[in-house]
């Protein structure tokens, strides 16, 4: 489980991405596409670089943006994958609770490395009929910037996040691939995953509180 929270804010938190198969959607509108990521991007970095607040506070309010931008639990089972259907009821309502937790933890405890980030706006571009691609260009004092390309799609009549793409990597399929691999290696036991995802969970609040 090692590899899960390695990418850091903007690709752990928003793994964001990965909506579930569902059905057919409205088709995105490429401006309005474009205006949810700008504001969702402004939101979460106004929550990042609040020192008025305490780091429970902060989480607390990355964790209303994260609900609002994000069909978590479309995410969470889109990367499951078929694991989902061997599941317990029990199991996957843990698992659900789990993922978001996993979600927010990654971004808190990661306050300090990216303060003062800023972002702004690339190109967006219809990807498919049902959802746009829009580019962000991420910078971090000290660091080189880089670019995030945002996956939007139309899901309950709201714009949401479906994937980002990082380096040409879909952050949806890597994370998919981990969680399978933790699985499989553990005779196809779903309460394998979940102790790896509570233990990663009670790492990343100790590296909270350390900091």
């Amino acid at each position: 489980m090692q590899h899960l929270d390695r990418r850091g804010l903007l690709g752990a938190a928003l793994l964001l991405g990965a909506g579930a198969i569902r059905p057919a959607r409205a088709q995105t509108d490429i401006g309005r596409a474009s205006a949810f990521i700008q504001t969702t991007g402004q939101q979460l970095v106004a929550a990042i670089n609040d020192q008025s607040r305490d780091i429970a506070a902060r989480r607390q309010r990355v964790a209303g943006v994260l609900r609002q931008a994000v069909d978590v639990d479309g995410v969470g089972r889109f990367i499951i994958g078929r694991w989902w259907r061997t599941a317990t009821p029990q199991e996957q309502q843990e698992y659900l609770k789990l993922f978001e937790e996993t979600l927010i933890r990654n971004l808190s405890a990661r306050f300090g490395e990216y303060q003062g980030v800023r972002f702004s706006l690339g190109r967006t571009q219809q990807r498919t009929e049902d959802d746009v691609l829009v580019n962000t260009v991420i910078e971090r004092p000290n660091s080189a910037p880089f670019s995030l390309d945002w996956r939007v799609g139309e899901i309950g009549g709201q714009p949401k996040v479906v994937d980002v793409i990082a380096e040409g990597t879909s952050l949806r399929l890597t994370q998919r691939s981990e969680y399978s691999s933790v699985i499989q290696r553990n005779n196809g036991q779903m309460a394998a995953l979940l102790q790896a995802m509570r233990g990663q969970i009670q790492q990343l609040a100790a590296r909270e509180q350390g900091r």
